[in-house]
């Protein structure tokens, strides 16, 4: 699948598309597009810009996710993850990152801040009907198929 791509400003074409880190990749990295060092205080949110934006086709978004990297060793994460780039919207790409680590987190110039997966979905409408279909689980909530640990059996 191709999509259209199109950087805001030329002060920016230095840094790279979105791109996978390897064959086996889900995500693109994508990078920060900033002119100075941005600090996300710990407990603090960030709105970073890419630079970017893109012409999906109807049918599919961008989801935008964190990097298991950035989450597992400073705290940071993509907040509203998977966000939803949707496929009509033309603006610029923003990553929304929140600090939930205990020092504060630099953003520089190109710096990987964020994945992006394009997925396809379906469009649907509603059937408004008085009942729903038996299921085996019927109504059953938040732990209602139980708990189970393995290892304590």
């Amino acid at each position: 699948m191709i999509i259209q791509i199109s950087r805001i400003e030329d002060k920016f074409n230095d840094l790279p598309l979105p791109e996978y880190a390897s064959e086996g990749s889900a995500g693109m990295d994508v990078y920060a597009a900033v002119e100075e060092p941005i600090y996300i205080q710990p407990g603090a949110i960030a709105l970073i810009p890419t630079n970017l934006s893109i012409a999906l086709e109807q049918g599919y978004e961008c989801q935008v996710r964190s990097r298991s990297g950035l989450a597992i060793k400073n705290g940071i994460f993509a907040l509203n993850a998977p966000g939803t780039v949707d496929s009509d919207y033309r603006g610029e790409i923003k990553i929304i990152l929140a600090n939930f680590g205990k020092e504060p987190f630099e953003i520089n110039r190109g710096s990987r801040i964020a994945q992006l997966v394009i997925a396809k979905y379906e469009y649907i409408s509603w059937e408004s009907v008085n009942t729903l279909p038996e299921s085996s689980r019927g109504s059953g909530g938040f732990g209602s198929t139980g708990y189970q640990n393995p290892i304590s059996k």
